[in-house]
């Protein structure tokens, strides 16, 4: 397995466990390493527990792992939950003067910080924090200058006196560790690596700006607010209006409404936010409005655990609204496929003027990768399809709309008829909800015509086959004839890659199918892919094994075994591990892995 240092860091709301990890971040990201970091927390401003995972190597890192390699316990209630995740060669470094130590198991290092001896508490609240990020550091084997570097730029706008004083509560610690406690036994190694620090929330709203959006709006509702902060804070900088609104309905009327003058518009909600949208989504489709729609799921029903991860909105995202319609929707695989996944879907949702759905999860949006910024392109081509700006007929002939003829809907073979942007003269039409026919104009104004609303239906539908023709098919990773095929789609790519490198060093010959794009599914080509698998399994965070019950409905593909997890919290690497070997053990076909660490 690649190298990887895992770093725990655990207290209440309120404690201060973000800056550590923020700091830990800084610095193994200057070092040219990579990194993962997610942070289980609670629903509550101050107090309940929070722990937050930051783990770094010289390799791609796609996930949180399954140990921890140096615990940092703020309060007691860490300790007495975590310190038994520790084993053999890993390290606790706790406050000797507030905590008690508990029994670790053997070759796991206590490490005792008398923190009122080492600094003034009565002055710095946080002096344990920042006393245990230097031994931290110590022990890893990185030089302090790399620490007061961060510390530096941390606190400057508090002026020199404050960094002076947190450098040297630094200092202690780090000299401390180094006269007290023993080092690990590889230091943190160094690269010529060069990534950026990315949440899954900060790369949609740059994939945002990256696609032309113009316009923004959102109602603040977790884990997609960081797409909203991103936003608005960088609104002028990037020439994109944005508005908070008062509600999801008018989020998605209003993103709909910019969507019809022209502009590319997005915004962002979760499960609760996203079923206010649904009949919003249904006029979209309508009035064939091309908008994109992010769902950042949380563990439900109804406000369920609004800070926990979970896939449960896959069947609420291809039922939303009523009828038939052509849309699009697409799971990102990791946070900077977050990036990447934005203009794509704006150009398909543009090109055949449908509404766009990215179904991400609170995994991603509010965790933290390293993604190389050179596999982002900030400059992605952009296709706005048959859209009409003006009278020289930008993106479809005009020629016939000046003689009054222009036909907004009108019947075509790819079901795909020229847009004009309100105001382009000589382009007039009428754009409603109702059924109507070409010119736009009702067919209930007319008479309910049951040949013209089977037409402009067909029409509508047609765009299906073009959607099929712009997506690719999903690969399989991994070697061919293995002896289980692991299938999943979205977010949980990483950690079912992880898995397969070590069911494959145990022995156990295992592939991957990974699922991006879920409307359009690709069935025919999934099930080719399946057809000469061993032992298949669909890995999955929802109680009801949502994906495996749309594969099954469009395929009638059912796999040999289920992996479910449905706690809140995100798979470890183990927890597929394990659970492969007791299904191809014959011991059950569904597994439902429990989470260790207690949040």
């Amino acid at each position: 397995m690649k190298q990887t240092f895992a770093i725990g860091i655990g207290g209440a709301a309120g404690q201060g466990v973000a800056t550590p990890g923020d700091i830990f971040a800084k610095i193994f990201s200057r070092r040219g390493l990579h990194l993962n970091a997610y942070n289980a927390y609670q629903s509550i401003i101050r107090g309940g527990h929070t722990f937050l995972t930051v783990r770094t190597g010289p390799e791609k890192v796609t996930n949180m792992g399954d140990r921890i390699d140096l615990l940092i316990p703020l309060n007691q209630d860490t300790m007495d939950r975590h310190l038994g995740l520790l084993s053999g060669g890993a390290s606790c470094i706790y406050n000797s003067d507030t905590i008690k130590p508990g029994i670790a198991a053997n070759g796991v290092q206590m490490c005792p910080l008398p923190v009122s001896e080492l600094a003034d508490i009565t002055r710095n609240k946080v002096a344990q924090n920042t006393l245990a990020i230097g031994a931290g550091l110590n022990m890893m084997g990185i030089g302090f200058s790399a620490l007061e570097e961060v510390l530096t730029e941390q606190f400057k706008k508090k002026g020199d006196a404050v960094v002076a004083e947190n450098v040297a509560v630094a200092r202690a610690g780090y000299d401390y560790a180094a006269a007290h406690f023993t080092a690990f036994a590889s230091p943190i190694p160094r690269t010529e690596n060069r990534t950026a620090i990315l949440s899954g929330n900060t790369a949609l709203a740059m994939g945002g700006a990256a696609a032309g959006v113009k316009f923004y709006c959102a109602y603040p509702m977790s884990p997609s607010t960081g797409v909203l902060h991103w936003m608005a804070a960088h609104a002028r900088q990037a020439g994109i209006m944005v508005r908070q609104v008062e509600d999801e309905i008018g989020v998605i009327n209003m993103a709909i409404g910019a969507a019809h003058s022209g502009v590319r518009a997005m915004c962002a909600t979760s499960g609760g936010g996203f079923a206010l949208m649904s009949e919003g989504l249904g006029m979209s489709a309508m009035m064939e409005t091309p908008v994109v729609v992010i769902d950042c799921q949380r563990a439900g029903p109804s406000t369920g655990v609004p800070t926990k991860t979970e896939q449960g909105d896959l069947w609420q995202m291809l039922g939303a609204a009523f009828g038939d319609y052509p849309r699009v929707i697409a799971a990102p695989l990791d946070i900077g496929d977050c990036f990447k996944l934005i203009p794509e879907i704006f150009n398909i949702a543009d090109r055949f003027q449908c509404p766009g759905i990215v179904l991400c999860d609170l995994l991603l949006s509010e965790g933290r990768l390293s993604v190389d910024p050179r596999e982002l392109d900030f400059y992605p081509a952009i296709d706005r399809g048959e859209l009409i700006t003006s009278t020289n007929g930008n993106g479809a002939d005009s020629a016939v709309s000046l003689n009054g003829n222009y036909k907004r809907y009108k019947i075509t073979d790819s079901g795909v008829s020229p847009r004009a942007v309100p105001g382009v003269p000589g382009h007039i039409h009428t754009a409603a909800t109702d059924e109507h026919q070409e010119d736009g104009v009702l067919i209930s104004d007319e008479f309910t015509n049951p040949i013209k609303r089977r037409a402009m239906m067909e029409k509508r539908m047609r765009k299906v086959a073009g959607i099929e023709s712009a997506v690719p098919p999903p690969a399989l990773s991994g070697p061919p004839h293995a002896d289980v095929t692991l299938i999943g789609w979205g977010s949980t790519r990483g950690v079912i890659e992880e898995a397969c490198e070590l069911l494959n060093e145990q022995g156990i010959a295992a592939n991957h199918l990974q699922i991006r794009w879920l409307v359009p599914l690709h069935g025919e080509a999934i099930l080719q892919i399946l057809k000469d698998a061993r032992h298949t399994i669909i890995v999955e965070n929802n109680y009801s094994g949502q994906f495996a019950r749309y594969l099954r409905s469009e395929t009638s593909f059912v796999p040999d075994g289920n992996i479910r997890k449905y706690d809140g919290e995100p798979f470890m690497p183990h927890h597929i591990v394990e659970a492969v070997k007791e299904q191809l053990a014959g011991n059950t076909n569904l597994s439902v892995p429990a989470h260790e660490i207690m949040v």
